[in-house]
């Protein structure tokens, strides 16, 4: 597999910012692909940097320890070459943030906690072109399971109006439906139970029907100037319009199901598709389809400043995708977790250069 025009070779030096990085930060998310590679490989994306390519930098990796930032700078320099990727359409790419949110919730329906997070249902199955019946959007990758063969699943409005309400699928419950929603969009959180305990739901699968943004909607409706969507000024327009948060919330009919999970190491976000926990500002979500999972992004975006009130320029490590995240010069940097995270994350929208680290190896063997 030829690597993609979509990669342009650079040097490090071409890099914004490369030296002044934390290399040793990037290293320790690194090294979480690295442990994880041996069980399960990840699926190469498209555009040609294959998961094999990788075999020499995890090797190493699982074996070594850098002491500072330089030293876990040289190992990127020593093993991959930077690329420059072409966004669609000529121009920057673009990041937005995701982040883990915490709430409070209660292990059983109460007269203030009442909102449930759901568990997968047994009549929900995986849906591909070898099982999807004629006529079914192409689209759907679940369906509900029924003796007549597989349908489309419940949307978010007949859930929520009680198609589910039989099935003891409640994992939790949560006082406010718009968290739930946004535990929704981000798909994981931690959970702060009312009998002491800390718990994390992270994604299991959804209803499998597109995802509409509120931004979108309310930006469409006159609601918002679609420049000030941000995930605060959509928590704040229903709070003052809660007779219509139904409304505006069932037009998006994707709707998630969840599974429990510990929480082993705060500090560390959900496993997510990558199969390894998130690092705080050092994991991306990219477009799974043309990026191989591991792959380390150098990301230039100067007016980004939320992170720590200066220019982001940082390696993060592709270790996650969503249904938003389309394209090649496509992020979703995580934040974090619990409300600070939020903060930041709710407001990223930028213009961003993103650099590929390519294995040394496969540049070497088909240029870059």
């Amino acid at each position: 597999m030829p690597l993609s025009p979509t990669f342009i070779q650079k040097s490090f030096g071409d890099l914004p910012g490369w030296d002044a990085d934390d290399h040793l930060a990037a290293f320790a998310a690194f090294k979480r692909s690295a442990l994880h590679a041996p069980t399960k490989p990840y699926r190469t994306g498209s555009l040609g940097i294959t998961f094999d390519a990788f075999a020499e930098a995890y090797g190493e990796a699982r074996s070594v320890s850098p002491a500072n930032r330089l030293e876990a700078r040289s190992f990127f320099e020593r093993c991959f070459v930077p690329a420059l990727v072409t966004a669609d359409g000529g121009g920057a790419g673009l990041v937005t943030g995701f982040y883990e949110p915490e709430a409070e919730a209660s292990p059983v329906k109460t007269e203030r906690f009442a909102v449930p997070l759901l568990s997968r249902p047994a009549d929900l199955i995986d849906i591909d072109d070898k099982n999807r019946p004629a006529g079914m959007d192409p689209y759907l990758a679940f369906a509900r399971d029924t003796p007549a063969g597989p349908i489309e699943y419940f949307d978010r409005g007949a859930i929520e109006r009680g198609a589910l309400s039989d099935r003891r699928l409640e994992i939790a419950w949560l006082a406010d439906k718009v968290d739930a929603f946004f535990i929704h969009v981000q798909g994981a959180a931690r959970l702060k139970m009312t009998d002491g305990r800390l718990c994390r739901v992270t994604y299991a699968a959804k209803s499998g029907q597109r995802f509409t943004g509120p931004g979108k909607i309310l930006s469409e409706l006159g609601e918002i100037p679609l420049a000030k969507v941000t995930m605060q000024s959509i928590r704040a327009w229903f709070e003052t319009h809660p007779d219509r948060v139904d409304e505006i919330l069932w037009r998006n009919r994707s709707y998630i199901f969840f599974r429990e999970a510990p929480v082993e190491d705060t500090t560390l976000g959900p496993i997510a598709a990558a199969k390894v926990p998130l690092t705080p500002g050092r994991s991306v979500a990219v477009d799974r389809l043309l990026h191989t999972f591991g792959t380390p992004f150098y990301i230039d975006a100067p007016t980004l400043t939320a992170f720590d009130r200066k220019p982001f320029r940082r390696l993060m490590i592709a270790q996650d995708t969503g249904s938003a995240i389309t394209g090649p010069a496509r992020g979703d940097l995580f934040a974090g977790s619990g409300a600070a995270a939020g903060e930041i994350a709710g407001v990223v929208r930028n213009a961003a250069d993103f650099y590929a680290l390519v294995p040394r190896g496969l540049v070497d063997r088909r240029g870059a």
